[in-house]
């Protein structure tokens, strides 16, 4: 495989952290479709502000969403760069990997 920097394995290992969670991935579902703003988000997967502000935080230093602010709300749409980056690593993995034989336990 070829070695990446620092910088990007800090990158995808943040990315799969921020992939770990199961409302993290709803969220990333919900944003699928079109921006939402958190009141959206909350109303939807039916969890507190706070609880959802802690998951979009982290969703956000993965760099994994977008959000800007309007108003009082504050909107959230895909990173769609930063997902393709993760499935790039992925590909290049799988691309790379040599599969071994199983070992047999004695």
């Amino acid at each position: 495989m070829s070695s990446i920097t620092i910088e990007s394995q800090k990158e995808v290992m943040s990315g799969f952290r921020a992939l770990s969670d199961t409302i993290r991935i709803k969220v990333l579902e919900l944003l699928s479709t079109r921006e939402l703003c958190v009141c959206e988000i909350s109303e939807v997967l039916d969890i507190s502000q706070s609880k959802l502000s802690f998951h979009l935080k982290t969703l956000r230093e993965a760099n994994l969403v977008n959000s800007r602010q309007q108003g009082k709300w504050t909107y959230y749409s895909l990173n769609l760069s930063q997902l393709v980056a993760l499935e790039q690593y992925l590909a290049d993995f799988r691309r790379n990997t040599v599969l071994l034989p199983t070992r047999l336990c004695e």
